[in-house]
């Protein structure tokens, strides 16, 4: 029965001290640097009781700001792999109208009506020469037709379908026509050599004088072309001892290689079917 009243005793104590301490500390001024001390002293306690809380905190603030940060790369990289398509898709629409107005220009300067068509195929035989175009018979579009771009002739229509067309190359090696200097006058044949840039002269004397840079026009006979346009410039110029003739190379001054329109030259009476380079080359 003793140690029960003790432990009263002694509670009843604190509670008396607790109240006294409280009532100097309101009252009083004495109290303020045991508080500041106490202070000092419980605050690593209060940080270790918050540290688990705060580090949950911590790792969850974390946690969401690095998923947040992928979610947003994702997203950006999606965007910048979008714009970099538009980009190309607009300087692919941009070079094509560059090379629609150009074929616009040249065929203001035509005295002759002409059709754009569009290269819709090319002849995937290395041997061949040959491409597609989008127009046929519908469309007036008949054999023997002379095909330019905005820098010279190309080819002529050797085979023309009722929505579609084979274009036979002027640099097929089966592809001969007759050509005249522009400076001079000079005619010689120009022949393929089954290259998209490869032409030669054929039987050129070497007194002709025919030079590197000369422009090679179309001169008309045979019907094969239209006289007057554009179709080679003159690369190299060799003049072998103890032969007769010269060895002349020429470039094509059309972009075989690279245009998607093409001119169909339209004759102003009813057409009638030109003999191909190889029939004209047979009959001769």
């Amino acid at each position: 029965m003793v140690a029960p009243a003790k432990s009263s005793y002694r509670v009843i104590i604190a509670l008396v001290l607790a109240v006294v301490m409280m009532v100097l500390d309101q009252r009083t001024p004495w109290a303020a640097p045991v508080r500041h001390v106490l202070g000092y002293l419980t605050a690593p306690i209060h940080y270790l009781a918050h540290l688990p809380v705060d580090s949950g905190e911590w790792l969850t603030e974390q946690t969401q700001s690095r998923g947040t940060l992928l979610a947003e790369n994702r997203r950006l990289q999606r965007q910048a792999l979008i714009l970099e398509q538009k980009v190309q898709r607009l300087a692919v629409l941009e070079a094509e109208n560059v090379r629609l107005r150009e074929l616009l220009n040249s065929s203001a300067d035509l005295d002759a009506n002409v059709l754009v068509a569009e290269i819709i195929g090319v002849d995937p035989d290395p041997n061949r020469q040959e491409i597609v175009i989008n127009k046929g018979t519908g469309d007036n579009v008949f054999r023997g037709q002379a095909v330019l771009d905005s820098q010279g002739l190309i080819g002529q229509v050797v085979d023309a379908g009722p929505l579609s067309s084979r274009v036979l190359l002027i640099t097929d090696a089966s592809h001969a026509m007759s050509v005249q200097v522009n400076r001079n006058g000079v005619r010689a044949v120009l022949a393929g050599v089954g290259q998209s840039s490869g032409l030669k002269l054929l039987y050129v004397p070497d007194t002709a004088g025919i030079q590197q840079g000369d422009l090679l026009v179309s001169t008309g006979l045979g019907q094969l072309y239209p006289r007057g346009y554009p179709v080679a410039s003159v690369t190299s110029v060799n003049h072998q001892a103890g032969t007769p003739f010269a060895h002349i190379t020429a470039r094509p001054t059309a972009q075989l290689d690279r245009a998607s329109h093409v001119l169909l030259v339209q004759p102003t009476q009813a057409p009638q079917a030109r003999p191909t380079p190889a029939e004209a080359d047979n009959g001769q």
